[in-house]
Formats: structure tokens, C-alpha cells, sequence
């Protein structure tokens, strides 16, 4: 029963193709990763709701808890473009959260969570051409 369905701890696919490390040195990092990346917000999503939902997995009377968060900004105009990062002060917590929170809906919006490496100042900023997070969309025909 346990192969037909895949854990949500598991690590995803996506390569970090700004880094410099090896696929095997990024799952090294992963292992022991305490931040979480968190796609598909709203750009109107505040760092109140992030805090709010984010923190239920944390056991903040252990030592435990949101470290910080770390908005995603449109490298021009500094405003929200869809995404943050959530670093916590556990791997454990941070696993948690990725498990539990991710896929489920803010600002009408289904978010998801995945391991990050770890976070370096410039990544807050979208890698797009303006600036902004850039999302293919598929058209059929």
C-alpha cells in the first residue's frame, strides 16, 4: 500500500539552475535545509498571512519556529511577484510544514512549498526579464 502512494516529504525535481553545486551537493543541502520556498502567492499576499499560516507547524516553546521571511520583489519596481521564502530555525519544522501546507489555498490561491538550499541575498528578486517570476502557460490548440 505504501508504493502506490508518494510521500510529501519528498524532494522535488526542480535544479536550481543559478547555483554552482551539483545536483548531489543540492541534496545534500536539502537534507539539512531549514528554508522553504513557497510558489504561486498572490501578489497581494502580506507577511502577516505568511506568518499566520507558516507558523502552525512550528513549536516555537521548544526553541523552534519562523526565523524569517523573505518576500519575493520585482527587481524594478520592489513590489510582490508571487513567491517568498520561510526559514525556520529546524529542519524538522520546516519538513513539516512543506508535508502539511503545501497545496493548500491562500488568498484564493493554491500555494506550493519546497525545500530551498538555502537562501542568498539577490534571490528574493524574480529572475524574469523585468524582474518579475516567469510562469509558462500552455495553450492547446
Amino acid at each position: 500500500m505504501a508504493d502506490i502512494i508518494d510521500p510529501l516529504d519528498k524532494f522535488s525535481t526542480y535544479k536550481d539552475s543559478q547555483a554552482s553545486a551539483d545536483r548531489q551537493t543540492q541534496l545534500t543541502l536539502l537534507r539539512k535545509s531549514a528554508t522553504l520556498y513557497v510558489g504561486n502567492l498572490s501578489f497581494y499576499t502580506t507577511e502577516e498571512q505568511i506568518y499566520e499560516l507558516f507558523s502552525k507547524c512550528t513549536t516555537p516553546e521548544e526553541g523552534g519556529g519562523i526565523k524569517r521571511i523573505i518576500m519575493g520583489l520585482d527587481r524594478n519596481t520592489r513590489t510582490p511577484c508571487g513567491f517568498c521564502f520561510v526559514e525556520y530555525y529546524s529542519h524538522a519544522e520546516a519538513l513539516a510544514c512543506m508535508k502539511y501546507i503545501s497545496g493548500t489555498k491562500l488568498d484564493e490561491r493554491i500555494i506550493r512549498c519546497d525545500l530551498d538550499s538555502g537562501y542568498r541575498d539577490g534571490r528574493q528578486f524574480g529572475r524574469g526579464r523585468s524582474g518579475g517570476q516567469v510562469t509558462w502557460v500552455f495553450t492547446p490548440l
